[in-house]
């Protein structure tokens, strides 16, 4: 019983609000939607970033591992301990955090002040992250819980396949340094809406970091976060170098990568609602066909993809089934834990930020050293092992949300 107290972050029905706060949802998902847009951010913009700052294409690809590193260590350890404090107060002060290092991003002069600003940026992005997804339960009545989380969710599922081209088509209409501006720009925006659209939300328990470490344990959860981990990695080892995979293997110009992206945006967020809308029912069939479709697709992009026309395809493909991921995982995660939404939502930060850094990392690797095909292969080959694990593993029974 102490566990299961240590870890509730779901709020007694009496502390509902009576009626809708949906303004203030909107302000948590334009949050979430803003802190993965300033995560993803250089994907689509490595090219400019590293002929800039004088370093190569796998270098400036550390400007991603190195937020989602701290990301993932920040989701963990400050999520309880500023879990004590007025949420809505934190939110402020993490979006100010997030612009602060964007704004720096902007300006940055060398590789080692991008470093720093990228630091800043992942501070802010995986503690928002971790505390947002607790918050719809607060907000509004029981009945929109649901749709309510949906919609916070659906700030970081959107972001994560509209972020990139947003900034690549800033980029190429003016220059790297007014995207991260323009995101900069966009998180002080956020602030105020939150600042004006959240009531005050005050802790309503602590959150230890032994709670959220002992869900581990469960084997649902272990299996989730095992699939996180393998299909992050996987894609992002390959997808933070699709720039120069379009420019090399496809021969896509500088003008035709925001179009391209955008393509595989607009999928993603058709994949986004398309898995919502099965996950429910089936958490385990919904990622076995999401792992089994990203395996088929990023391994077939250097065999099939050499013009622009079969690359876009594949990449609309890509996007389509990359786009469930975020809330296919979350979904089992909860669904796993269901009395330690908050805990586990940290845990699920963690591991998928550590995976996005693991991914940026081993893929700006193989880039440099073997050559930009190996990065797609590699792709495939993590997706491949996440659809044994999530056919071989412990699955949430369906209906458990």
């Amino acid at each position: 019983m102490a566990q299961t107290e240590e870890w509730t972050d779901t709020a007694p029905e009496a502390k509902r609000p009576a009626a809708g706060g949906w303004p203030g949802v909107v302000a948590v998902a334009g949050a979430t939607f803003t802190v993965v847009t300033s995560e993803m951010l250089p994907v689509g913009l490595l090219t400019p970033v590293g002929d800039a700052l004088g370093v190569t294409e796998g270098t400036a690809g550390l400007t991603l591992t190195i937020t989602g590193l701290v990301g993932a260590v920040s989701a963990p350890l400050l999520t309880p301990v500023l879990g004590r404090f007025d949420r809505r107060r934190v939110l402020c002060l993490l979006m100010a955090v997030l612009a602060a290092g964007n704004l720096l991003a902007a300006w940055s002069p060398n590789f080692g002040v991008m470093v720093a600003a990228r630091v800043l940026v992942g501070i802010g992005m995986g503690v928002v992250w971790a505390i947002a997804a607790g918050l719809a339960v607060r907000l509004v009545p029981g009945r929109s819980v649901g749709p309510a989380t949906s919609l916070i969710f659906s700030g970081i599922a959107v972001a994560s396949v509209l972020g990139v081209p947003a900034g690549t088509y800033i980029g190429e209409l003016t220059d790297w340094r007014t995207a991260f501006a323009t995101v900069g720009v966009l998180a002080l925006l956020v602030l105020v809406a939150l600042a004006v659209l959240l009531p005050p939300l005050p802790a309503e328990q602590q959150l230890r970091l032994g709670g959220v470490l002992r869900l581990v344990g469960s084997p649902r959860v272990a299996t989730g976060l095992a699939v996180v981990t393998l299909l992050v990695t996987g894609h992002f080892a390959a997808y933070t170098y699709v720039r120069p995979v379009l420019e090399e293997i496809s021969g896509a110009s500088a003008g035709m990568i925001g179009t391209l992206l955008l393509v595989y945006g607009i999928a993603g967020v058709v994949g986004n609602f398309a898995a919502g809308a099965g996950v429910g029912r089936s958490p385990r069939g919904t990622l076995v066909v999401i792992s089994l479709v990203l395996a088929a697709t990023v391994g077939l992009l250097p065999l099939l993809g050499g013009s622009v026309l079969t690359a876009a395809v594949l990449l609309a493909v890509w996007g389509l089934t990359y786009g469930g991921v975020s809330v296919s995982t979350q979904t089992w995660l909860l669904a796993s834990a269901p009395q330690a939404r908050e805990a586990a939502s940290s845990l699920f930060v963690g591991v998928f930020n550590g995976a996005i850094a693991l991914g940026a990392l081993v893929g700006g690797l193989m880039a440099d050293r073997v050559g930009i095909e190996a990065v797609l292969w590699l792709g495939g080959a993590l997706a491949a092992g996440a659809l044994g694990v999530t056919a071989l593993g412990r699955a949430p029974g369906s209906g458990t949300l």
